[in-house]
């Protein structure tokens, strides 16, 4: 690869695969202007690079936008001191690469990525190597900002290293934040649309059968997707592969115990299999149990306050069109997290270079994310939060779906 070919677009690629490796254990977004099928200086942007860039996301952290907002844990050789703390650090990069009159402006990027640090707890500028100057380096090391410099063949090499620190949470960085963690909403999280199904894991735990068995032969065959929604809410954690109890579990297993035993708990849900009442309404104290532990979700409680808030403003049964674009005004990160699909495409499609909503796309239930709209609006429908359930995005009339409240809060 030649020097000059060193534009943004791939200073960022090459520093997301040293950042962030293909892994399970963190989230990062590339911010939406590298989306788009041109640069900023109408150099067209590789479709390798948008693919290896996605997904994408217009994140506000201090008082711009960096080009790359992730949480992970960062290589020891990258930092000044090893020590990162209990929680992965969130991370941003300010990316600058060769524009078509050739120059960089490293300086300019380190000022960038300082700017973050209010909000984030390591900022990088990454550049061409032979960009990088004497005084960027030692700018960059006054202001407690990494420098990573890009080589033409690819390699990426600390030339600063950044301590790590701490910082204010914000509704924007909480929102990447969120999609880090073990209860992120992602196309691994919710893959049934019953929350009693979640809701027996913790019993199949406590039960003197082993857990997959007891799930496969009396709840769902569906284990996997069992286990990985338990997680999701909450109720369970990984173990080196096994299932562990959270305190949030427990307490369920300690709910079916002072009613009449988890054994007979199971035998319960065993009767409901197949049943499409309302869960609240079939057995309204494990309904009532669901509704606490959904509410104690964090995605739901940004959702019932919002739809609290229109049906006070008098739009008491927002379509989903009409609710993504209300909640984007308000918490443009975590809307697109929450609803839009990661994919580039749908994301290239649906937010302008400045992370602005194209209205129109919103009309296509394909753009949707499923776990959201099908199986966690189901579970909002099942524990009487939501007055309708959900749908899979390929039948999905987003101009028609409708997200309400089934008991707003009158004034």
């Amino acid at each position: 690869m030649a020097a000059e070919s060193l534009s943004e677009p791939h200073v960022l690629a090459r520093t997301k695969q040293r950042l962030f490796p293909d892994d399970d254990d963190g989230y990062v977004v590339a911010d939406t202007q590298f989306a788009q099928e041109r640069w900023l200086d109408d150099r067209p942007i590789d479709a390798a690079v948008r693919a290896s860039l996605a997904p994408f996301n217009h994140v506000q952290v201090g008082t711009g936008y960096p080009d790359l907002v992730g949480v992970d844990a960062v290589d020891d050789e990258l930092l000044a001191a090893s020590r990162q703390g209990g929680e992965p650090p969130l991370i941003v990069v300010e990316a600058k690469g060769h524009t078509a009159g050739g120059g960089v402006d490293v300086e300019r990027g380190v000022v960038q990525a300082h700017d973050r640090l209010d909000e984030a707890n390591v900022a990088f500028v990454a550049a061409p190597t032979g960009a990088v100057t004497t005084g960027a380096r030692t700018l960059a090391r006054e202001l407690n900002v990494g420098v990573l410099g890009i080589g033409v063949d690819g390699d990426v090499t600390a030339l600063e290293r950044p301590r790590v620190v701490g910082n204010r949470t914000t509704d924007e960085a909480t929102a990447i934040r969120f999609q880090a963690s073990a209860q992120g909403v992602t196309d691994r999280s919710f893959g049934l649309n019953h929350p009693k199904n979640y809701l027996a894991v913790p019993l199949a735990i406590a039960h003197s059968v082993p857990t997959r068995d007891v799930l496969a032969e009396r709840v769902v065959r569906a284990v996997d997707d069992a286990v990985r929604g338990a997680a999701f809410l909450g109720l369970v954690e990984d173990d080196r592969g096994q299932p562990r109890l959270t305190e949030l579990g427990r307490e369920v297993v300690r709910f079916a115990q002072g009613r009449d035993g988890v054994d007979a708990a199971l035998s319960r849900f065993e009767g409901w299999k197949r049943s499409r009442a309302r869960f609240i309404d079939l057995a309204p104290a494990w309904g009532q149990l669901t509704r606490r532990i959904v509410f104690d979700y964090p995605a739901t409680r940004l959702v019932v306050a919002e739809l609290q808030t229109l049906f006070e403003d008098g739009h008491p049964t927002p379509s989903l069109v009409e609710f993504v674009e209300y909640l984007h005004a308000v918490h443009p990160t975590f809307t697109v997290e929450l609803f839009l699909r990661g994919d580039e495409r749908v994301r290239e499609r649906a937010l302008t270079a400045e992370g602005r909503l194209r209205t129109e796309v919103l009309r296509d239930g394909d753009a949707y994310h499923a776990p959201t709209v099908f199986q966690l609006k189901a579970i909002y429908y099942h524990a009487g939060i939501l007055t309708s359930r959900g749908a899979e995005p390929s039948n999905l009339d987003p101009e028609s779906d409708v997200w309400a409240l089934r008991e707003p809060v009158e004034h």
